[in-house]
């Protein structure tokens, strides 16, 4: 009988406790918070931006002649130059651009612009003849001719741009880093102004013969080139960049009539051509945005 009024105090201290606990407010932890992970950087998307710097001479020569076609001139009457150019000046602009990246090395895209420019170029030569020596004969009814030709060209590009591609490569450990190839179309706008005028000085005429002639329009060619494009991950929507480009828009070629100042010499027809070369380094800014790019996911919160 002891025992059994034991067994049953003992069930009823062991119903009553877990009657108490239940009434015990919870302590479960609370559930684990997502952390997304932080996006990985990438050049896919639109950009826009601008830029400004240097263009500099390809090291090219303006060259040009003429002849007297008259019958009363000897054979030989007539001269030739080779100038050097120095095209330089300031540019800067504004470009647009599209990448798209196929691996985490590889960057393709395109990208045009449009340039203003202040590079021009200005070459004086004088004497420049058929031989060696600063003037030369000609020898006609009457005597040796000596006469000197004296030559004035001048060149500017008021404005540039091109549409190229551009191709490029990332390093694992620096993925905000690209550095690119590039090369496509190039136009412009080339103003071109000679003057010539071609002195007598000895022999039975006298007098000189002069000419000018001017050419301005856009000329089209091709530009290829590099660069380094750099992007602050603090800053992912942000980008600086260094380019170097070599720019060919052909060559400027004009006809220049000789105008007389004497009645006594023959009139000439000459004519001149200037290729348009030049070097450009310059640095520039760029945002990105993707207006293509899947939103974030929302996250809800409990």
């Amino acid at each position: 009988m002891a025992k059994f009024t034991v067994a049953a105090g003992v069930a009823l201290a062991l119903v009553a406790g877990s009657a108490l606990a239940a009434d015990l407010p919870s302590r479960k932890a609370p559930p684990p918070v997502f952390v997304p992970p932080a996006p990985s950087f990438t050049w896919n998307g639109l950009y826009g931006g601008v830029n400004i710097g240097y263009g500099f001479g390809a090291g090219s020569n303006a060259t040009g002649g003429f002849i007297y076609p008259s019958p009363s001139a000897a054979p030989g009457f007539a001269a030739a130059w080779n100038s050097p150019q120095n095209l330089n000046g300031v540019t800067g602009g504004g470009q647009i651009g599209y990448n798209f990246q196929f691996s985490p090395w590889l960057v393709v895209g395109a990208e045009a612009d449009i340039q203003a420019a202040d590079i021009n170029s200005q070459s004086n030569v004088v004497g420049a003849t058929t031989s060696p020596s600063t003037v030369f004969a000609a020898t006609r009814a009457g005597g040796p001719i000596l006469h000197s030709a004296f030559v004035n060209s001048a060149k500017s590009v008021d404005w540039w741009g091109t549409v190229r591609g551009r191709i490029g490569v990332t390093l694992p450990s620096w993925p905000n880093l690209l550095v690119y190839g590039t090369g496509g179309f190039a136009y412009g706008q080339v103003d071109q102004t000679v003057s010539v005028a071609d002195i007598f000085l000895t022999g039975p005429v006298g007098g000189a013969v002069i000419g000018r002639a001017k050419s301005f329009g856009t000329k089209t060619g091709w530009t290829a080139g590099g660069g380094v494009e750099w992007s602050p991950l603090a800053f992912p929507a942000w980008s600086l960049k260094v380019e170097y480009l070599y720019t060919d828009l052909g060559s400027t070629n004009v006809l220049i009539p000789g105008v007389l100042t004497t009645f006594v010499v023959p009139g000439w027809a000459g004519t001149h051509s200037s290729p348009t070369q030049f070097h450009t380094v310059r640095a520039g800014l760029n945002w990105h945005f993707n207006p293509f790019a899947a939103p974030a996911p929302v996250l809800a919160k409990f």
